[in-house]
Formats: C-alpha cells, structure tokens, sequence
C-alpha cells in the first residue's frame, strides 16, 4: 500500500533531556504548540491525546514505543474533520540524538494513504510547533502566537 510521508528536522541549542521534557510536559507544550497540549503516561500502551486549551479532543491514540529521552513513536488518528478521521491512524516518530552540542529532532510522520489530508494537514502545522519549540527553548520565547495568523488566506480554511 502507498504512504504519506512527513519528515522534519530541525537543531536545537539544548539536552535531549531538557527536549524530552519539553515535548512531553504539558504545561511547558502550551507555550509553543498555540495552548494545545498532550495527555499521556509517556510509556509504551498509554493512551495518548491531543488537548486544546478549551478542552477540544482534537487527535487520540495511544504511545507505541517510549525511550526516553530519545524516541517517541505515536500512533494517532485525528478526531475533529470527518474526512480527516476517515483516514484513519497515522503514525508519528520523533527522534533526539545529540550533535555536536545540540539535539537533532526528526519528526516523521506517516499515513498508510497516498495523498493524505492528514499528512497535508501536520507538513503546514508541525514547522510552527517546532519553530515555536526551538525558539521557546533557546531564547525563552515562541516566535508564533498564533498558528493561523491575519492575512493568511489558509487561515479561515483552516479554522473552519
């Protein structure tokens, strides 16, 4: 079967602990992921969710495999657009390894779908969350307020 790919990378100024903890802690996620935030147990068979701040369930699954602090795989399926939902689970892989002084983050992200929506979805999505992650770690704050900003033709699409 033909897949949906999503592969981002980026370097931050950081430890792969101090990474983990970002990606994984829910207070400190709602700074840089526009107040959304995960609930999980972090180990492999947890349920995992994610939450927006007025409470919104918008993708669910569960934690496929927990190696802290250097892999993270998530199975997710998300919840909120049917023809989104219709695809069904997606699988999302984040990789820490440490270089030369910084933490190289890998998201992969895939579906069991060509031309996937939901992959359409997180290629637009995941570089303001992480932007958002390295900035907040190695200067103390997020660049993006808001993930869909005025003037944005995509933004009412978006939100609809």
């Amino acid at each position: 079967m033909a897949k949906s790919t999503f592969v981002y990378a980026t370097y931050i100024r950081t430890t792969p602990e101090r990474l983990w903890a970002a990606l994984t802690g829910p207070e400190f996620m709602k700074q840089y992921w526009f107040g959304m935030h995960c609930e999980s147990q972090w180990t492999a068979g947890s349920p995992w969710k994610l939450v927006s701040d007025n409470g919104q369930v918008f993708d669910a699954g569960e934690i496929l495999e927990s190696e802290q602090p250097r892999r993270l795989v998530i199975r997710w399926q998300h919840q909120n657009k049917p023809e989104i939902t219709a695809e069904g689970f997606s699988i999302c892989t984040m990789e820490l390894e440490p270089v030369e002084g910084v933490v190289k983050l890998t998201i992969t992200h895939t579906i069991e779908r060509e031309h996937s929506k939901l992959i359409d979805a997180v290629s637009g999505g995941w570089p303001k969350v992480l932007s958002n992650l390295k900035s907040l770690l190695e200067t103390g704050s997020a660049v993006l307020k808001d993930p869909y900003p005025a003037g944005n033709g995509k933004a009412a699409q978006a939100r609809a």
